[in-house]
């Protein structure tokens, strides 16, 4: 059963960057423009300290960061608005980030023991974006379903409303939840997770090491625009399913697990590799698809470094691609798990400068149409998202009192797409967060676990 808790408001407010900042209109990529016009929401959960809990997640302490911290990221300071050519672009005017606490009337083990991504660990969590003008309606206390509800009617205002917001939840443990909810137009996954490391850096008296660069020029489309390449993984002729239920599973790929994926794989394959290979043929198993069907992969390739000259490293923008992987389903099922792994690896490395320019261009003349949609919503049931979170600072998040226990996704956004994460302790494995169809779960996960219904070759390629 969904686990229902009374999340009480006890202050909210916008925190402004503790110093001036750059007032411009940032211009956005065709990555930018192009992302879901939607907030990416995770979770980080800190057990209640063991001994010395007194200032546990000051939140003075956190604002006070967090106002250093938009120095640094100033574009998270600013709104949605649009150039004089009616292009999409962040008004950079230093108008702050709805930050909230909160104090919730459950316990850590109640949510976290056997965590699962929901819309209601979202209506818990993480603070609706809110438009200025709003905020002197919470000077007092109040219930956040009441918060939330007001702010999702301002939804609509997309110019409008913040694009980050924050929230810290008491537990009547002593635990804290973080929950971030940031505007996917600004920044994927990648930047988020630098900034989250600075704030915390911060929080702790560290400065900076590595600032953050907002400058989307360098992946400037071409002109004219000229799309070169075949870019199925956005193409509507890839996306025709129709929408389905889904059902949340966290599936724990323990150590003993991962080596011995990895064992049935080339030397050298990644983890992301293995697993991934491995949650596509139990897919095709649980799904019961057709051995001569096509199934297809979507994958998520970032291209800081892909670039000719590549961008760099801390780039805090979009630029994330993605690639279709197509392969017989018997392929899947039959071939060894490494060919599996390694047809992924040979998708991932195909994206270079040249195939990067040709998919910029591609967006821009394709957004031009309206002809782009988000795969998660339209994926046929013969097909895959596999987004990766390995290699990114995921639990480099101390605020001080320690880094998360856990660091998850809020909810899951349609059938078939997952989230592969490292653990806070790599000797743990890996997490993955799965949306599946209820009909095929538990065939799913007998084979997930037990390796069950496969008639593969039993070694590496």
């Amino acid at each position: 059963m969904e686990m229902e808790a009374k999340v009480e408001v006890m202050e909210s407010m916008l925190v402004v960057p503790s110093e001036e900042t750059p007032r411009l209109g940032l211009w956005l990529s065709n990555f930018d423009v192009t992302a879901s016009m939607t907030y990416t929401s995770l979770v980080y959960y800190y057990p209640a300290p063991t001994t010395g809990g007194e200032g546990f997640f000051s939140p003075e302490r956190l604002r006070a960061a967090l106002a250093k911290a938009l120095v640094l990221f100033y574009p998270l300071a600013g709104r949605l608005g649009m150039d004089e050519g009616g292009r999409l672009q962040i008004d950079c005017h230093g108008e702050g980030a709805l930050f909230l606490v909160a104090a919730a009337d459950c316990a850590g083990e109640d949510i976290f023991k056997n965590y699962m991504p929901s819309p209601n660990i979202k209506r818990m969590f993480i603070p609706a974006a809110d438009p200025p003008g709003i905020m002197s309606m919470f000077q007092v206390r109040a219930p956040v379903f009441i918060f939330l509800e007001i702010c999702l009617a301002w939804m609509e205002n997309q110019g409008a409303c913040v694009r980050i917001g924050l929230q810290v939840t008491f537990l009547k443990c002593g635990g804290v939840v973080l929950g971030t909810g940031i505007h996917h137009v600004l920044m994927d996954g990648t930047g988020a997770f630098h900034f989250i490391q600075t704030w915390s850096g911060l929080a702790r008296g560290q400065p900076c090491p590595c600032p953050p660069s907002h400058d989307r020029t360098l992946l400037r489309g071409r002109s004219p625009p000229r799309a070169d390449l075949d870019h199925r993984a956005y193409s509507l002729a890839y996306l025709n399913g129709l929408p389905r239920p889904w059902a949340t599973l966290v599936c724990s790929v323990s150590p003993k697990l991962l080596a011995h994926l990895k064992s049935r794989c080339k030397p050298g394959v990644s983890n992301y590799g293995a697993v991934t290979a491995h949650l596509w043929r139990c897919v095709c198993v649980a799904r019961e698809l057709a051995p001569g069907s096509d199934t297809h992969l979507r994958v998520t390739v970032n291209v800081r470094h892909r670039l000719c000259p590549p961008v760099p490293r801390h780039f805090s923008g979009n630029a994330i691609v993605r690639e279709l992987v197509t392969v017989k389903v018997a392929d899947v099922l039959a071939q060894p798990l490494g060919y599996v792994a390694d047809t992924v690896r040979k998708a991932v490395e195909g994206v270079d400068d040249v195939w990067v320019r040709s998919v910029i261009d591609y967006l821009g003349l394709e957004s031009d149409k309206g002809t782009l949609h988000q795969p998660w919503l339209l994926q046929a049931e013969s097909d895959l998202l596999v987004t990766s979170w390995l290699g990114l600072p995921v639990y480099d998040a101390d605020f001080g009192w320690g880094t998360p226990q856990l660091v998850a996704p809020v909810q899951m956004f349609g059938t078939g797409g997952a989230y592969v994460s490292p653990r806070a302790a790599r000797e743990d494995g890996i997490l993955v967060f799965f949306a599946l169809e209820p009909k095929y779960v538990e065939c799913f996960e007998d084979v997930f676990y037990n390796h069950t219904k496969f008639h593969a070759h039993p070694g590496p390629i």
